[in-house]
């Protein structure tokens, strides 16, 4: 597990690479972040009664899959105003039925017990304080409800493993810096995914919050990022 990261440094980071940030993503990913999304969406078994949380939103992409799949209202706030400005944007060209606002993982302006299910994608390495994040989600979540997490780790198989690091530490900080023109945020989300811990030892991580009753893993594209299951005691 990496330290945790400066707020400020996160947030003024975040604000700078807004504006592209959805056209990055998708040149990065190649679209897999998408396939991802859909993955945890349908693992969180959320139904039309459910009432879902996106931590760390950013432009609300996870907060409209889960609208998408029917469920019956979403919440999504993030602390980088930019963000959610985009988001919100996003939100009245579609259905502007969920709601967005600026917010905190670790401070979440939400009664305990509120939510069916509570996400976060690609934005727990980014928090100042891993823990105590994972523990104001489950506050915030139903008893027997789950915190659904997507994060990047560590590929299994040597060869997949080297030629994943050479592409993430070569040509994505020169493609995200092209498109937004700022490389030294994609230097940084790049160092900091290589250095999150992944797979089981993140399992132990979350498990050892106390807060939870199980946790579960799966590795998507042999390891290149992982989802997480947690089910709230």
């Amino acid at each position: 597990m990496q330290p945790g990261q400066d707020a400020r440094f996160i947030k003024d980071l975040f604000g700078s690479i807004a504006g592209t940030y959805d056209r990055a993503n998708d040149a990065i990913t190649f679209g897999f972040a998408h396939r991802w999304r859909d993955a945890l969406v349908r693992w969180s078994l959320a139904g039309p009664n459910s009432i879902v949380l996106d931590c760390a939103t950013g432009t609300g992409d996870l907060a409209f899959d889960f609208e998408a799949s029917g469920v019956n209202q979403v919440y999504g706030i993030d602390f980088t105003p930019q963000m959610i400005e985009l988001a919100k944007r996003k939100n009245l060209a579609r259905t502007g039925n969920i709601k967005f606002s600026v917010g905190d993982a670790l401070h979440l302006d939400f009664d305990s017990r509120r939510f069916d299910v509570t996400s976060i994608a690609y934005g727990i390495r980014n928090v100042s304080d891993v823990s105590a994040a994972l523990t104001e989600m489950a506050r915030v979540t139903k008893s027997g409800g789950a915190v659904m997490i997507l994060e990047t780790g560590e590929i299994e198989n040597p060869v997949m493993r080297w030629g994943i690091r050479f592409y993430f530490e070569t040509v994505v900080p020169r493609l995200g810096g092209y498109i937004s023109g700022h490389r030294d945020a994609y230097e940084y989300l790049q160092r900091t995914s290589g250095q999150f811990t992944s797979g089981q030892k993140f399992c132990d991580f979350i498990s050892n919050t106390g807060v939870f009753s199980s946790v579960t893993h799966r590795p998507l594209m042999g390891g290149a990022s992982f989802l997480y299951k947690a089910v709230v005691k």
